[in-house]
């Protein structure tokens, strides 16, 4: 080493004194530390990380020793000193087989003599190694391993230890006669009046360093997530959107697509998907062999219970294939060319079915032809019920004019006799009015009553309060003895069974305290243990997952194939000849109930075209009859006038335009 023992151990010691458990994880500590001795040897540095990470594990271990020593001896010993006795207790614990007897000689004699000489006489005394030190930590680890890994082991370096303290006492009583060897009487000297030297500088003092900054814990402010939510569903949104619009854009319409219907296609798909799942245990007796090579990572992230039960599953079929592997080494025959033949039954079977099914679509697109037709003849024969019905119509409504008229005047007389009724009811509002006085005199009379009865109520409850202010002022003024003297060892004298005074109480609930806490870091130790099988055991079926999937994938391409192949079966199908005849018949009923919309529309227009020249014809004809009406009356009145006007100024009145008189 290039340092040593003693400048390693203080070194240690120092880093000891910084730790704080309550703030500072070990990783961390040790990373900053290791850090900050990067001008040390590589070996000086490996040396005091592995001191300093060992005594912060068995920090309880080496506590039960070191606090007793301070109680015994702490009035000769520092604080700073405590981890320094930590650090030689953890070597005599955990290293003095490893580094061996010379070395632990070399770090001991490098200290203070004094202290370590007490320290090991203390520590590896029979009487405290056998007694209380191991029955304390008999509390903390199992006492059979206790006795097996640390008891036996100091025991057994008792004696070479023994050897080692009478080399320090040795040490000891010649450093002290040699003090007192050396202690010489103090003798005066003259005054030097020579002319003093100059003052010299002083050194300047090491700046010091700053500590490190610690990061601010995750526990004091965490970004809040509600952000990045929404983030992620604008993202997923807008990715929805851009996939929508491609394929609005992509996909023709749906009202000119001459295709299959949406109907005959997805029975079509059911028909393939339920064949494919009568072929599936194929994939069972397929003779080659799953790919070896490990994937990086799962395509999806899944869960504990997701990884078991597709792990189980896996297992199940590799099983099932080894005992079918086992069944041909043992001589049973292979189904290949029965599935062979199966396959081609089935495919054939499909391409009939699926002609069949062609026949059904056409079969259904004429019945929709026919259909339309003989909704054509049910409208027309709609069209003269509904003129039939109106004329029902307008004649039951007439009749229900009529009867509304003749309830309406009904009513009239029925409201003219009640208005008759009302002059009489003067008299009953004076006899009303005196009913209402009677009754309000009553209840004044009572109200009163009441009121009397809550004020003797309220002079009672009154009287009662002041009584007891009375008693409650007399009870404050006797005097109260204020000091009570308990003792704690005593029990309260209820002679109850199992009755404690308050510090056998106290006693017992911190051993039951400890053996909580020595049971929950058990029950601790159980679960981690528990959890790394579980992630071992998710790793093994991640590995079989990953290997499974490759061989499903590469069964799924051959499967494409396949369905490549039926697809070019399923163009076959619509070469068939029902097929091409059910066609052809389906165009001649479009045909037909093409020419019946035309014809529909003829009918219409030239039915528009009579009834505007009907109109036209009456007009003309009504026009005509009005000028002939018109002339005849004018005719009329001048041979009238004629007649008798008596002379001219008559006949100048009477023969007035021709446009007032039609006004």
């Amino acid at each position: 080493m290039a340092k040593g023992y003693a400048a390693l151990i203080k070194e240690a010691t120092l880093l000891l004194d910084k730790f704080n458990a309550d703030k500072q994880c070990v990783e961390e500590f040790t990373e900053d530390a290791s850090k900050a001795m990067e001008n040390l040897d590589a070996l000086d540095r490996k040396f005091i990380l592995d001191i300093i990470s060992g005594c912060i594990e068995q920090k309880k271990l080496l506590d039960v020793v070191i606090n007793v020593f301070y109680a015994q001896n702490g009035k000769c010993l520092l604080k700073a000193d405590r981890n320094q006795l930590a650090i030689i207790c953890y070597f005599s614990m955990f290293l003095i087989d490893d580094i061996g007897l010379l070395c632990f000689s070399k770090i001991v004699n490098s200290l203070d003599i004094t202290k370590m000489h007490k320290f090991l006489s203390f520590f590896f005394n029979i009487t405290n190694l056998s007694t209380w030190i191991q029955g304390e930590w008999s509390q903390i680890y199992d006492a059979a391993y206790v006795e097996r890994n640390w008891i036996i082991p100091l025991l057994r370096w008792r004696p070479e230890i023994e050897i080692l303290m009478a080399q320090l006492a040795s040490r000891m009583s010649r450093g002290s006669q040699f003090k007192k060897a050396t202690k010489k009487n103090t003798e005066p000297q003259e005054f030097s009046l020579t002319k003093p030297k100059a003052r010299p500088l002083p050194a300047p003092e090491p700046i010091p360093l700053q500590e490190k900054h610690q990061p601010v814990p995750t526990s004091t402010y965490s970004a809040p997530k509600e952000k990045q939510v929404m983030e992620e569903v604008k993202q997923r949104n807008r990715q929805k959107a851009e996939q929508v619009l491609y394929e609005a854009n992509t996909q023709q319409f749906k009202c000119a697509n001459p295709q299959k219907s949406e109907r005959t296609k997805s029975v079509m798909s059911q028909i393939v998907r339920s064949h494919d799942a009568q072929l599936k245990f194929d994939s069972l007796h397929t003779s080659g062999t799953p790919a070896t090579h490990k994937p990086n990572n799962l395509p999806i992230r899944l869960n504990t219970t997701a990884i078991l039960r597709e792990g189980a599953l896996y297992n199940r079929q590799v099983e099932e294939e080894l005992r079918r592997m086992e069944q041909l080494v043992e001589g049973a025959g292979e189904p290949s060319s029965f599935l062979q033949w199966q396959k081609e039954m089935r495919e054939r079977d499909l391409q009939e079915e699926l002609a069949q099914v062609e026949r059904r679509r056409l079969e259904g697109r004429i019945s929709y032809e026919e259909a339309a037709l003989a909704r054509t003849r049910i409208m027309e024969r709609n069209q003269k019920t509904a003129l039939l019905k109106k004329e029902e119509t307008a004649k039951l409504m007439q009749r229900y004019a009529n009867k509304r008229l003749q309830e309406e005047k009904e009513m009239r007389d029925l409201v003219q006799q009640v208005a008759d009724g009302h002059k009489n009811s003067k008299a009953a509002k004076v006899k009303l009015q005196e009913f209402k006085q009677r009754i309000v005199k009553e209840v004044s009379e009572q109200s009163r009553e009441l009121l009397r009865q809550a004020l003797e109520e309220a002079q009672a409850e009154l009287s009662r309060k002041f009584e007891i202010i009375r008693q409650i002022r007399t009870i404050e003024s006797v005097p109260l003895i204020r000091h009570k003297f308990v003792d704690e060892t005593e029990t309260a004298g209820h002679d109850l069974l199992g009755e404690m005074s308050l510090a056998e109480l106290r006693e017992r609930l911190a051993m039951l305290r400890d053996a909580e806490q020595r049971e929950h870091q058990d029950r601790r130790g159980r679960i981690l243990e528990d959890k790394k099988s579980r992630e071992q055991l998710l790793l093994e079926q991640l590995d079989t997952i990953a290997l499974h999937r490759t061989a499903l994938g590469q069964a799924a391409a051959r499967r494409q194939e396949e369905r490549r192949a039926r697809q070019e079966l399923q163009q076959g199908v619509a070469e068939d000849e029902r097929v091409v005849a059910l066609q052809r018949r389906l165009e001649e009923r479009q045909q037909e109930r093409q020419r019946l919309k035309q014809r529909e529309k003829n009918k219409a227009k030239i039915s528009e075209q009579s009834a505007t020249h009907a109109l036209n014809s009456w007009n003309h004809r009504m026009q005509t009859m009005e000028e002939q009406h018109w002339a005849n009356l004018e005719r009329s009145l001048e041979r009238q006038v004629q007649q008798e006007a008596p002379n001219t100024l008559s006949r100048r009145k009477y023969s007035r335009p021709r446009h007032q008189l039609i006004s």
